[in-house]
């Protein structure tokens, strides 16, 4: 064993050290664990809120993975990331998991609504969302926005997953998972 103590790097390359959450509410659920590999192998399953502590790079590796032929292929959505996150970097010149936190936090809806009867009639009501809800919906919309640009488009999921978390970090309105989010949050305004 070396004196020196060598640092985990996500991917061994990305470091984990630096990445700050701004967000309180999301602080707690954005796990920023350092790993190599972004695989818990579903170690997490059985526990309330065990979701929490899965790496959020994972999280988004195992939102990439959703519709038919891709199911269950992570090894194919982890090297969509790993691309992804060269060209973030590329882009951008910043650590990919701060951007990527970035984006989360951008996002995240913070107000949505749910639907209430009252004697047979039926109305919506704004309600806060709670933090591990944003951040799923956050994940969500990323990963959606991201597979409907790159579909029937000459442009590689990889590309248009960056793009995606590049314009969500900054908060650009052409950003389906903004756009999406203040959708969300104008109707819930609308009916509070």
């Amino acid at each position: 064993m070396s004196a020196q103590q060598t640092e985990i790097k996500l991917f061994d390359k990305w470091s984990f050290h630096d990445v700050e959450v701004k967000d309180p509410g999301l602080r707690r659920y954005i796990c920023l664990k350092p790993v190599y590999i972004p695989h818990t192998g579903g170690r997490h399953e059985h526990k309330k809120f065990g979701k929490a502590e899965v790496p959020i790079v994972e999280r988004l590796i195992n939102k990439l993975m959703r519709p038919g032929k891709n199911m269950g292929k992570k090894h194919l959505a982890t090297n969509i990331v790993k691309q992804a996150f060269e060209i973030i970097h590329l882009s951008t010149g910043e650590n990919p998991i701060q951007v990527l936190v970035r984006a989360i936090e951008n996002s995240a809806p913070r107000e949505e609504t749910t639907r209430i009867m009252y004697g047979g009639i039926v109305y919506h009501q704004s309600v806060d969302v709670s933090p591990l809800r944003r951040l799923n919906l956050a994940l969500k919309f990323i990963t959606e926005g991201a597979r409907s640009a790159a579909f029937g488009n000459p442009k590689s999921i990889e590309e248009a997953l960056a793009e995606e978390i590049i314009k969500a970090a900054k908060s650009d309105p052409s950003s389906y998972a903004i756009q999406k989010k203040e959708e969300i949050e104008r109707i819930a305004l609308a009916s509070r």
